[in-house]
């Protein structure tokens, strides 16, 4: 079985697909940088939403999700970005937590496994 690569930097792939399944690095947004959570949130669902196409995927089909957030009193407003954008009824498992991020201007960063 093969393994499809892309986004491939020097240290890490944007997305892995092996057989069915697509796992999606943490993405963090790079235009919204130090911008608000909602807009960050945005940002990297529409990342997402284009990684997973270029793997033959799409968020109807996200098995689960992992969100991290810097600061746990702006979940609501990256969950307002996340309820526009997850199509109801193919919801996936998910988990949000608060951790520190690589770089203070990162307020979320999310990671998606799909099947394809």
């Amino acid at each position: 079985m093969t393994i499809e690569r892309i986004g491939i930097g020097p240290r890490m792939s944007k997305a892995v697909a092996h057989g069915n399944t697509v796992y999606l690095a943490g993405q963090v947004a790079d235009h919204t940088k130090g911008q608000s959570v909602g807009e960050q949130t945005a940002e990297i669902l529409a990342m997402i939403d284009s990684l997973l196409a270029q793997a033959g995927s799409d968020k109807t089909k996200i098995l689960s999700a992992t969100i991290w957030l810097t600061d746990m009193a702006t979940f609501p407003e990256m969950n307002m970005q996340w309820d526009i954008w997850v199509p109801a009824g193919d919801t996936p498992a998910r988990a949000t937590v608060q951790a520190a991020l690589a770089a203070p201007e990162y307020k979320v960063e999310i990671a998606v496994i799909a099947a394809r």
